[in-house]
């Protein structure tokens, strides 16, 4: 309140949402009540009962999140492009369209939508992962899900999964696999956690059935890409 008072807050040509928690130990409920007294309607105001000042609690975070995008939803003026129907898919087909035509990627399923786009240092927007991220999302995705299907048919006391993913190449005198027609082969380390009551024999099973999930036969497998033009 001292660096915007009272007057500047009252100027402001737009709806506002203040949010504050009595647990808050950083900012006293005193401030939010001055600035939403100060502001003009449309305003809101919203307790955030045994949030923290940072929301470090997830579920916190989560239900501010989830607040904002449907307070603000009434007040935005959206385009026509975000107003827009979204495309209807195939299950099985993906659909992929520029957004910025730039590097950010609207990506269409049957039920689902996300962004593509580079890190800001080569010139993208960073607002989703970029193609490799998404493929390492992929197989780790893929991964988890089948040690998980093994272990409950199983009946395994596996608690918990975590598959770390790193892509890179290597070349002809650090590989193994290189040949004289390929000097470098691009290669995914895959770091399994497996978290719960299992002996060695069921952690090294688990180990091997990773190897089993459908996207890693796929990556390994002969791939014929056919393009053709709509």
């Amino acid at each position: 309140m001292r660096a915007t008072g009272p007057d500047k807050i009252r100027s402001i040509d737009a709806a506002l949402l203040v949010m504050h928690s009595p647990s808050d130990s950083v900012v006293p409920v005193s401030n939010a009540e001055k600035i939403y007294k100060s502001a003009l309607h449309p305003k809101s105001f919203i307790s955030l009962d045994n949030a923290d000042h940072l929301l470090s609690n997830a579920n916190d975070a989560r239900y501010v999140a989830d607040t904002i995008s449907a307070w603000a939803n009434r007040y935005l003026n959206l385009t026509a492009e975000a107003t827009s129907p979204r495309p209807t898919l195939q299950k099985g087909h993906v659909l992929v369209a520029e957004k910025d035509h730039k590097f950010t990627q609207d990506i269409y399923s049957d039920s689902h939508q996300w962004l593509a786009d580079e890190p800001t240092r080569v010139g993208g927007s960073n607002l989703g992962p970029d193609p490799y991220a998404m493929l390492l999302a992929s197989l780790g995705a893929c991964t988890s899900m089948t040690l998980r299907l093994y272990a409950n048919r199983k009946k395994w006391p596996l608690d918990n999964v975590k598959v770390e993913l790193r892509h890179h190449r290597e070349h002809g005198a650090d590989c193994e696999a290189c040949s004289d027609e390929h000097p470098q082969i691009d290669v995914i380390s895959r770091t399994l956690t497996i978290e719960g009551d299992l002996d060695s024999t069921q952690r090294a099973r688990l180990t091997e059935i990773a190897d089993r999930c459908p996207v890693h036969k796929t990556l390994h497998g002969k791939i014929d890409i056919k393009t053709t033009l709509a």
